[in-house]
């Protein structure tokens, strides 16, 4: 079944300048997923989504070797904030953490790690790889409105994150790879493979990103960036096998997520004698007055348990909005409760814009 232009509104890009993204991870040589998708479907990047300078690093990690990039390196960098590198020499190395890297939030105010497309961060498979939270005492409260200040403002470019896994996390659950709270935050040039969170529960998700509260509710970006991508690449969890969050904002340019999961069962809440979750087999979005949106992006052969093969959606207040532009889902498993379009779930008065977009099921 193939639905094409939906509804065809203006474009909600805006006036803002547009940026070219040179990406180091558009090719790969090892056979792993590339960052964003191969396909002829693409759209121009907003300046505010492109990457970040890192030309003049506050911290190089490394000193030419991949031995000399180590675990403890690249979490004292982090700590330190700034702008972060790597050298590790002339060919791709995986770092495995034996800690998970955080952010300080007084650090910044702008914090960019660049992998320079040479980079993987590795959590073992027993840990998570980044986080950050501005309501964190621990790691600094630079403000007495913590859940809206406008930094820590973290841009990952260039970079892949593999078996990350938050499943043993108790109060900051979901984010299997990265977990973000407060500030500002995008990904650019990114890749997400084998991430995973907690099997089940009815609101924690994300194996990839889990994010909450951005400054102003300015949207969180993606560019370019893989949550999957194949066969043995995919990421897990209760909800949310890519991204998951609460009260968030989504803008997503050329990326691509496949083969993700959502494995919890129950819905959310949670259904008599079930332990929730299972939703969302890509993104899961909850919370009030939030947006999603996606250009030039690729959801396919992902899958759920519960609601949203493609895309959950629910918001509290029925206040958002999904726009799919020049976008493609394609055979996303599962699932029921699609009140509008297939493979996404959502309230019925839910504004759903498909623009040049593509739908097989």
């Amino acid at each position: 079944m193939r639905f094409l232009p939906f509804l065809l509104l203006a474009a909600c890009a805006g006036p803002e300048d547009t940026v070219d993204v040179d990406n180091p991870l558009s090719e790969t040589d090892d056979g792993s997923p590339p960052a964003g998708h191969t396909e002829d479907l693409s759209c121009a990047v907003p300046e505010s989504a492109g990457l970040a300078d890192s030309s003049s690093p506050t911290t190089v990690v490394g000193d030419g070797s991949a031995a000399s990039c180590t675990s403890e390196a690249v979490v004292a960098a982090v700590a330190g904030g700034g702008v972060i590198t790597f050298d590790c020499g002339p060919d791709p190395v995986t770092i495995t953490l034996e800690e998970t890297a955080k952010i300080v939030n007084d650090t910044g105010p702008d914090i960019v790690l660049d992998g320079g497309g040479l980079v993987t961060l590795s959590g073992g498979g027993e840990r998570r790889i980044l986080y950050m939270n501005t309501c964190d005492a621990d790691q600094v409260w630079t403000t007495d409105h913590c859940n809206d200040q406008d930094h820590p403002r973290l841009v990952v470019q260039n970079l892949t994150f593999v078996d990350g896994d938050s499943s043993s996390e108790e109060e900051y659950d979901g984010g299997g790879a990265v977990w973000v709270r407060g500030g500002q935050v995008r990904f650019v040039n990114t890749r997400f493979f084998r991430n995973e969170c907690a099997e089940t529960g009815p609101d924690v998700g994300g194996a990839g990103i889990r994010v909450f509260d951005q400054f102003e509710d300015r949207p969180v970006y993606v560019v370019n960036s893989t949550f999957g991508g194949g066969d043995g690449y995919g990421n897990r969890c209760s909800n949310g096998g890519g991204v998951s969050s609460i009260g968030v904002s989504w803008s997503i340019y050329n990326s691509l997520f496949s083969h993700n999961e959502a494995i919890g069962n129950g819905g959310n809440p949670a259904q008599d004698g079930t332990p929730g979750g299972g939703s969302g087999g890509a993104i899961y979005n909850d919370g009030n007055e939030m947006t999603l949106f996606t250009c030039g992006t690729v959801i396919e052969d992902n899958e759920v348990v519960q609601h949203g093969s493609a895309i959950f959606f629910v918001s509290n207040n029925h206040t958002g909005d999904v726009r799919l532009e020049s976008s493609a889902l394609r055979r996303n498993l599962g699932g029921s409760w699609y009140t509008q379009v297939p493979m996404i779930s959502s309230h019925d008065d839910t504004p759903i814009d498909l623009v040049d977009t593509e739908i097989v099921e």
